[in-house]
């Protein structure tokens, strides 16, 4: 994948449980240009029709072994970016992690002993911590030169003060590494300094940022750091998202496993995979889906309890800050869904929050109106530049 002459280019790889997301930048000018050189994915590596699709491409439908689609999507990705190359030449690849534990923090170049560790957070993160460390592994047995960066999702949260990092569980779990961990932080990095750079002064006040994809979670700032989030020891914490299930009852586990008699992977699978908006809806895990079909109880109770799962949280934040000056949607759902953001924004009217019904609808920066004591805006996120910045300063040193 490398060439001794060339444009220096660095790989981003984004892995998930059934997509591949990757993005290249130009590492020719520092800073990196925020616009990738080429980006795209593949998508339902698992599933029955896998895609592949890039910027400049149409959709494609792909034929992966069977026995191992995983790594047959990561060959063949390999080979199309490859032929794409032209004139460049990969330098760094860098990889969205989602767990470092209580070990690794910042973006950290990956060696055999760091993949070791690394392996040790999959409980912690099963939907993404195995297929990036996959596509690491594999790319260490046949480039062990190239540089590897592993940049993790929750480094971000470390400034949060002990008090939200805690659990309250015996002192022991707290030594064992059971704490507050926080994710989607590649996100969260790229948007507060995207907010300080559009705002200035007014975004370094309380700010929330809630990042709704088909996983979600909120970020409490202040001056653009992170103070507090929803999403805890895992990516099962805090709002309800595509298909897992977000804040719940310990007892409820409790419960499907005594009585219910479930197994822990019966268990796992339920909160991860067949909860949240799929799993009240049985419908789709896709809001713009089940806004389609709310004529079905089944969907419109989903939506109900997605919107009042945000609420609740963006109000437990908003006391933790002692008030709120500026809330941000991003992520695909919180950049593309107006009728998702007004919903919420509704709801949180007692805060002072009113939206500016046109400016929302044409999912404009700004979409708080004029009366609103609340900034509400929209800030559309860019984790692959975040993770391909922090490649490119750690090899250059």
């Amino acid at each position: 994948m490398t060439d001794a002459t060339g444009r220096p280019l660095i790989l981003v790889l984004n892995c998930g449980s059934s997509s591949i997301k990757f993005a290249l930048f130009d590492a020719s000018h520092t800073p990196l240009s925020r616009t990738p050189h080429w980006s795209g994915a593949i998508e339902g590596i698992t599933g029955a029709t896998p895609v592949f699709s890039a910027i400049d491409t149409a959709v494609e439908p792909l034929t992966l072994d069977a026995g191992q689609p995983y790594l047959s999507a990561l060959t063949l990705l390999r080979q199309r970016i490859v032929d794409r190359l032209e004139d460049g030449r990969i330098v760094a690849v860098a990889h969205r992690v989602v767990h470092g534990g209580s070990k690794y923090f910042e973006p950290t170049r990956v060696d055999a002993g760091v993949l070791a560790d690394l392996k040790s957070y999959v409980p912690l993160a099963p939907l993404h911590q195995p297929f990036a460390l996959e596509a690491i592994a594999a790319l260490l047995d046949e480039q062990p030169q190239l540089p590897q960066v592993a940049c993790f999702d929750t480094a971000f949260h470390q400034s949060m003060p002990t008090v939200e990092k805690m659990l309250p569980l015996p002192r022991s779990a707290w030594q064992q590494g059971l704490r507050r961990y926080g994710f989607h932080g590649l996100s969260y990095a790229y948007v507060a300094q995207a907010l300080g750079e559009r705002y200035g002064v007014a975004a370094r006040g309380r700010t929330i940022v809630a990042h709704l994809g088909s996983g979600a979670s909120l970020c409490a700032l202040q001056d653009l750091r992170s103070v507090a989030t929803t999403m805890g020891f895992s990516a099962l914490d805090g709002l309800m998202m595509g298909t897992r299930c977000g804040a719940l009852d310990p007892g409820a586990v409790i419960y499907l496993m005594e009585i219910r008699k479930l197994s822990l992977e019966q268990v796992a699978r339920m909160l991860y995979h067949e909860s949240g908006l799929l799993g009240v809806s049985g419908i789709s895990s896709d809001p713009r889906m089940l806004l389609q079909h709310e004529d079905d109880a089944r969907a419109r109770e989903a939506l109900d309890l997605y919107v009042r799962s945000a609420v609740r949280e963006v109000g437990a934040l908003a006391a933790a800050l002692n008030g709120l000056d500026m809330l941000a949607f991003t992520a695909g759902i919180g950049e593309h869904n107006a009728a998702i953001r007004e919903r919420i924004c509704a709801a949180l009217g007692f805060l002072g929050i009113a939206l500016d019904p046109s400016a929302n609808a044409a999912h404009a920066p700004v979409i708080s109106s004029a009366a609103s004591k609340v900034c509400v805006v929209v800030e559309p996120t860019n984790e692959e530049w975040v993770a391909a910045s922090a490649a490119a300063t750690l090899i250059r040193h």
